[in-house]
């Protein structure tokens, strides 16, 4: 690579970094459904027309950011997760992640748990990033469920269609009414953190913390998961 060359990579690389801060700085003042190139440009001292090289539409400057929290979530759930641990402590450590990820980066989280965007339907290509933290907790339910002893959670009949086909998409290894109970506790995890992060249980809920992990150890127990024995 040629010195000129690398010069223009790693300033466009600068640039891109410094639109996408602005971009989040404009979420935090205005909402994602006011996000504005032209905003984010005159900001930035930029013309409209060179912000576009980098960022053809509003939806694609979205997608980058939508993209980035996925990634920066899951790897924060990733990097707190233990592998070593029990089944249900792993379970507990990325719950607890989730949330601390979400009250560091209140805005990011509602961009991408909150209200949808007016007009934006996200792309497949933020399907990779957004999956990382259920595939996290779907391969803790894997490991767990190699023990043939483990307790499955109950299935009924009426939902045994849906579960086997929610089993062959996500995860053909486990049973199906391990993989339905993922997806409803993958529901409700990140329904806990989205009332905590939005002010429903303002005057309900005092010890947050307490409450989060005992809720989410409730929720490894309707996955089959079980604390370590003392």
């Amino acid at each position: 690579m040629s010195t000129a060359h690398g010069a223009r990579a790693r300033a466009r690389i600068e640039v891109t970094a410094a639109i996408k801060d602005e971009a989040r700085r404009q979420l935090a003042a205005e909402g994602a459904a006011r996000l504005s190139l032209r905003a984010v440009a005159r900001e930035l001292g930029m013309v409209s027309s060179a912000l576009y090289r980098y960022f053809p539409s509003r939806d694609d400057l979205l997608t980058a950011l939508i993209i980035d929290a996925y990634d920066s979530l899951g790897e924060c759930a990733e990097t707190a997760h233990d592998p070593a641990a029990g089944p249900f402590e792993r379970w507990i450590t990325v719950c607890e992640a989730v949330r601390g990820w979400a009250l560091d980066h209140p805005h990011e989280y509602a961009l991408i748990y909150g209200s949808p965007v007016p007009g934006y339907t996200a792309p497949d290509a933020t399907v990779p990033a957004a999956a990382r933290v259920g595939l996290l907790l779907i391969g803790i339910a894997r490991d767990a469920h190699q023990d043939p002893e483990l307790a499955r959670p109950p299935l009924a009949d009426e939902l045994r269609p849906e579960a086997e086909r929610m089993a062959a998409d996500l995860a053909p290894d486990l049973p199906p009414a391990v993989v339905t109970a993922l997806v409803a506790a993958w529901a409700q995890l990140y329904g806990l953190v989205g009332f905590e992060l939005f002010g429903q249980f303002n005057r309900v809920v005092e010890d947050r913390e307490t409450f989060f992990r005992h809720a989410a150890g409730q929720l490894a127990r309707g996955v089959g998961l079980a604390p370590a024995s003392p």
